[in-house]
Parts: C-alpha cells; sequence; structure tokens
C-alpha cells in the first residue's frame, strides 16, 4: 500500500472513532452466520411505517431505495440509475434500472415504485407516521414508461429529495397482504438478503439473496452478499450485550454504553467504532400549550438551569457528546452559533421562576403557586428507551429538584399510550431524538401539529418559525437555508425555550476480530447492513 493511501486509511479509521485499525490480509470469503446483537426490536417491518431510527440496521437488508448517499450527502445511483430535478424544484424524475427485481419474483418498474409514492397519500395506511406529510405535498405520480418515473409537487419543497431517495421500496404484493402494516415475508423487498423467520422479543433470521446485483457504488462489492445468513438477536440491555459478545454467543453488537466502551477499545480481540448520528439531538421538547411548560419563563429556568455536561460525564464516563442546536454537528445545515450560550446558570433560572410566580416551597421543597406544585410529566416511549436514556432522564429529575425545585415526573409509556398522549396534547414534555436529514428534522419537530409536524412535540405554533421554514423549503442554497434554521434555533431555544437539547446520539459498534466489513452508512453515520460483512477463520 502507497504511503499516502496508507495515511488516507488512517484518517478515515480515526474520522469514524476507530480505536484501533488492521489490515485484513485475507481476501473476503463467501459463507457462513453473522450473529448481531442489537438493542431495538422493531415495532414493524413494514420499513415504511416504523418509525425506529435503530431498526434500520435490520430492515436496510432486505429493503432498498431509489439513491444512496455518499459522506458529503450527494446522491449515487441505487435502484434508480439516475435522477433530475426540476430548475422550479417542483420536479422529479428518476430512471430505473432494468435489471432488479423483488425477491418474491414481482417486478421492480416505474409502476411499482409508483404504487409506494401513491400509498404516502392513503391516510388509511400512512396515518401516524411522516409519510402522509410528505404525501400531500404531492401533486401527481407519473410513469412516461415501464422505467420512468416522475414525481410533481404543489410547490417548491427542497427536502423532497432526500425523502424520495430513501423511501423504501415494497413490492407490488405488499399492498394486499394482510401483513402490510406489522411487516412479514409477504412484504418483499429488493435487498441482499430476505426474511426468513421472526422470534418476537427473541430474534428475527435473513437469509442471502442469491439473485442480488444491483449494489450502489458506495457499497465494497458488487453481486451477492458474502454471508449466508444474518441473525439479528434482541439484547436490549447493554451490559447483556457486552456480556454475549466477550463470551462468544454473539459476533458482532451495537449499542455500548460508557462503561463497556472500555471493554473493546484497544483489544485486539475486537474492533471498536463509534460515529455521531444526523438529525436531531435527544432533546425534551417542553409543551407550550400545557401545564407549567405554557409560561415561557418556566421553559427557559429549565434550559438555563440545568447543567448538562456533568451529567453526561457521569452517566456516559465522556462517551457521549453535548447537543446545543436543533440538528447535528454532521448535518450541513448544522450551526455552531448556540454553542456554549446557556445552561448552568442556576441563580437566572431560578429568578426566572420566581418571576413567574412559583415563589412558595412545598415540605419536599418543591417550588408551588397556589397551591399547585410545579410538576412537569416528562413522557418517554418505551420502544426508545435505549442507550441509558433512563439513567440520563433520572439523573436530570434529581438536578431539576435540587437546583430549582422543579418536580419532573418521568412516564414510560407503550406504542399504543404513546400514540394517544401524543394526540391529546396533555402532557408536560417528551423526550426524543430522530435522525432525518436536509431540514426533514426541523420540519417534522417545528411545522404546527396540523400542518406536517408529525413529531412536534412542543406544540409550537410561531408565525415566526413558519416563515424560516417555508423560505428554507423554497431555496436550493444549503449556505442560505442554514442562514435561515439559525435564525429559527436562536428564537425556538434561547429565546421560547421550547427544547432542551440533551446530547447527540451516536452508534457504537463492537465486532470480534474474524468479523470484517462492518461499519457505517455514509452520511447518516448509522450502523451498515452485513451486505459487506465477511468471516474470516475463527
Amino acid at each position: 500500500m502507497k504511503a499516502n493511501h496508507l495515511h488516507a486509511a488512517l484518517v478515515i479509521a480515526c474520522a469514524l472513532g476507530t480505536s484501533h485499525f488492521s489490515f485484513a490480509a485475507e481476501q473476503p470469503r463467501n459463507g457462513g452466520t453473522l450473529t448481531w446483537g442489537i438493542e431495538t426490536e422493531p415495532n414493524t417491518f413494514n420499513p415504511q411505517l416504523n418509525g425506529q431510527s435503530k431498526a434500520e440496521l435490520i430492515l436496510r437488508v432486505a429493503w432498498e431505495s431509489l439513491l444512496a448517499r455518499k459522506a458529503d450527502g450527494s446522491y449515487v445511483p441505487w435502484l434508480a440509475e439516475s435522477y433530475q430535478v426540476s430548475d422550479d424544484g417542483k420536479t422529479f424524475s428518476f430512471k430505473l434500472r432494468k435489471d432488479v427485481s423483488f425477491s418474491d419474483g414481482e417486478k421492480f418498474n416505474a409502476q411499482a415504485v409508483a404504487q409506494n409514492f401513491l400509498h404516502t397519500q392513503d391516510a388509511a395506511y400512512c396515518a401516524g407516521s411522516s409519510l402522509c406529510a410528505m404525501g400531500a405535498r404531492i401533486a401527481s405520480v407519473e410513469t412516461p414508461d415501464d422505467f420512468t418515473l416522475v414525481i410533481k409537487l404543489k410547490q417548491t419543497y427542497t427536502p423532497f429529495l432526500s425523502f424520495a431517495a430513501s423511501l423504501k421500496q415494497l413490492s407490488p404484493a405488499s399492498w394486499t397482504s394482510s401483513q402490510l402494516k406489522a411487516g412479514g415475508k409477504e412484504i418483499a423487498g429488493t435487498g441482499p438478503f430476505i426474511l426468513q423467520n421472526y422470534e418476537k422479543g427473541q430474534q428475527v433470521t435473513f437469509v442471502k439473496n442469491p439473485h442480488y446485483n444491483w449494489a450502489p457504488a458506495v457499497t465494497k462489492h458488487q453481486g451477492p452478499a458474502y454471508l449466508d445468513k444474518v441473525i439479528y438477536r434482541f439484547l436490549p440491555e447493554s451490559s447483556v450485550r457486552s456480556g454475549a459478545l466477550l463470551s462468544g454467543q454473539v459476533d458482532v453488537i451495537e449499542g455500548i454504553s460508557g462503561n463497556d466502551a472500555a471493554e473493546f477499545k484497544d483489544n485486539d480481540d475486537f474492533t471498536y467504532q463509534h460515529a455521531l448520528n444526523t438529525g436531531t439531538p435527544y432533546s425534551l421538547f417542553l409543551n407550550v400549550d400545557y401545564g407549567p411548560t405554557r409560561e415561557v419563563r418556566v421553559r427557559q429556568a429549565l434550559l438555563q438551569g440545568l447543567d448538562i455536561d456533568p451529567i453526561l460525564k457521569s452517566v456516559y464516563r465522556g462517551e457521549r457528546t453535548r447537543a446545543w442546536g436543533i440538528t447535528s454537528p454532521v448535518d450541513p445545515l448544522y450551526d455552531k452559533g448556540l454553542e456554549q450560550k446557556y445552561g448552568n446558570q442556576p441563580e437566572k433560572a431560578n429568578q426566572l421562576l420566581d418571576e413567574a410566580g412559583w415563589t412558595v416551597r412545598d415540605s419536599a421543597g418543591f417550588r408551588t403557586k397556589q397551591g399547585q406544585r410545579l410538576s412537569v410529566e416528562i413522557i418517554q416511549a418505551q420502544a426508545t428507551v435505549r442507550d441509558q436514556r433512563d439513567v440520563l432522564l433520572q439523573a436530570i429529575q434529581a438536578q431539576a429538584r435540587q437546583r430549582l425545585g422543579v418536580e419532573l415526573n418521568i412516564r414510560y409509556v407503550d406504542s399504543g399510550t404513546y400514540a394517544e398522549v401524543r394526540k391529546s396534547g396533555q402532557f408536560g414534555s417528551i423526550a426524543n431524538s430522530n435522525t432525518e436529514t436536509d431540514g426533514i428534522d426541523i420540519e417534522n419537530h417545528y411545522r404546527p401539529v396540523n400542518a406536517g409536524g408529525s413529531i412536534n412535540y412542543s406544540r409550537v405554533n410561531s408565525p415566526e418559525i413558519q416563515h424560516w421554514l417555508d423560505e428554507a423549503s423554497r431555496t436550493l442554497d444549503t449556505a442560505t437555508r442554514r442562514t435561515l434554521y439559525g435564525q429559527l434555533q436562536q428564537y425556538a431555544l434561547p429565546e421560547q425555550a421550547v427544547a432542551v437539547p440533551l446530547y447527540e446520539p451516536e452508534d457504537q459498534i463492537a465486532a470480534a476480530s474474524y468479523v470484517h466489513g462492518v461499519g457505517f452508512r455514509s452520511y447518516k453515520q448509522m450502523p451498515e447492513n452485513a451486505y459487506d460483512v465477511w468471516l474470516s477463520d475463527h
């Protein structure tokens, strides 16, 4: 290997946070079964309806999209061999590959892809997901020939390409299957693996698609996958996953706690990698329409009074990154303007609470007003309790009581209750993160609930924010969009305090030394699927 190539490889390894880097002398091998211990069990195996970012690791082995992304965010062909966007940003044309087939034998063509986009306009199908908000923007879906798809929008919407490029394609037979909502073998995709068996609460097994030969250029090889089979075992506890890898029960794990990272760093028997995700940081979104957080000074007190850094260091042993804004620092739209600009100002926070009339303390030390305790209920979905977030919330709860006299009640809810609570709007805060890119994450969090804000947990409905979102969605210039979103976050955070950013979600991968090819998806930096993974002797 030439010196400059060696240097480039080491730079890439460092950029991904790899603790050590080695070169495999042997060539990739075919065959074998990989067992991967994972944190999150999908709530549905329909990739279009599954809103869990962590489930992408599993779902991407079987279901694919029209375009892939390079590290800089640019698009490369995948199921579509090319694309065009009209000058006015309202028409998107995709030329599709002619050599692709769904794993159930159904044809992959323009008519099949069109059905996927038309179903984003079917409320009976997509209600409760962000699909409907995107579908509402579509004026027409046309198929001029068997391998050309043309989507026309009602008005310019810059983030639409990101959505259209990433929508997982389902086989035509899926739409009449009884498994459509839950997912299953009948919901076929085009991917390198095929769903074989799902044991709820235990594991899911995928087998190689022998006909696969249309991987995007961002992968390391072409043709079928190397592995014969991939088994994903559901191990929600970090310590259990780490123990399973250390004892050889699994070959690779994701989601490694700060406490356990040291077990794999600088250990020749394993490799360890980590990378920040794109999208919205894990944040406490404060409800501006219900309870004490309707008062802006209460929200500002929480934003200014909490000291997040020592909590993160304690919970994660220095292995996580403090969040400051409305999107991730790895996103091209990130604005550094808010870093270090708020927080850890308990005197200011307590003054704000005094000014808001919460001046009396009860016997437990909590602030009260007119006999009512200053209490904020934090809703956390059980499906996204991962990465020691329960421990993090408990630490924040304790600090809010000690520093501010504010009671934070943490309530964990199942998916059904979560949907009901969100719909009712009767909650103090919802803790959430999101990995969407290109402003879609910002749109989803800050559009009004009834106008596309599918995860607008602060329930903010602001003409100022609407203006910035509208302007940003109409321009293709990244610098202009970054400026507009910068203005939005200055207003939404220090001024209105509609959220308290906590930390930037990231993914970690630890693998046995005989596992090769594991890594992160370019751009989004989430764990990539098992297509390029192969096993050496062990």
